[in-house]
């Protein structure tokens, strides 16, 4: 295929997966005007068939080519959509630890609170697992490949989690830090930082 073709089919690519992405959250419900509507409560809660993009399983379709789906991904996805949706009542801090990070997430409002809560453990339980769920990240593949060098504590507070990651892998470390960051820039910009993550990684796979 020539260049200027692979250029283009990236550019379409790439400008269909933003109009999805903006459809979702152009409201807080993912009810947004346009391709997205009568969607149901969100295309990260409600394409559990793929019917808007003509695919088959959780979450077929734009937000599906990026992560490895299994019969929990529709669900953790919902809790994603819910607390991007929320950002602006999450508090988060991140330290980063010589060995790891140590992440405070909470919010004074209590169903947040739960959504953080239910988050923490459904991707913990993930990590220990070995089942990942990747939207964009490019430190969770690190991570999951490299679980059984994680030590994870996870404490359950009234307004969140805590959560303790160390390692004794120099590379571990890294990724652990980095993820803290990535997931952090979720908190702070919600669905920018999201649509942000999720062009970047597709230019990155239309590149190659």
């Amino acid at each position: 295929m020539k260049r200027s073709s692979k250029i283009a089919i990236g550019v379409v690519a790439s400008l269909g997966l933003g109009l999805a992405v903006a459809g979702v959250f152009a409201q807080p419900d993912g009810m947004g005007p346009g391709m997205m509507g009568g969607m149901g409560p969100g295309m990260m809660r409600g394409m559990d068939h793929g019917a808007a993009a003509g695919g088959h399983g959780p979450m077929a379709g734009p937000v599906g080519m990026f992560t490895r789906q299994d019969a929990g991904s529709s669900a953790d996805m919902g809790l994603v959509h819910d607390l991007l949706m929320n950002h602006t009542k999450i508090k988060r801090t991140v330290t980063n630890l010589p060995d790891g990070i140590r992440t405070v997430t909470e919010s004074d409002d209590p169903q947040v609170a739960q959504t953080i809560k239910a988050h923490v453990a459904s991707m913990s339980q993930r990590l220990k697992d070995g089942r990942e769920f990747n939207i964009f990240s490019t430190t969770l593949p690190v991570l999951f490949e490299n679980r059984d060098k994680i030590k994870s504590v996870v404490e359950v507070t009234e307004k969140g989690s805590v959560v303790t990651r160390t390692s004794t892998e120099a590379k571990v470390v890294a990724a652990l830090q980095g993820h803290a960051a990535e997931v952090t820039e979720l908190a702070q910009e919600g669905p920018v930082a999201m649509m942000r993550g999720m062009m970047t990684r597709m230019a990155r796979g239309s590149a190659r």
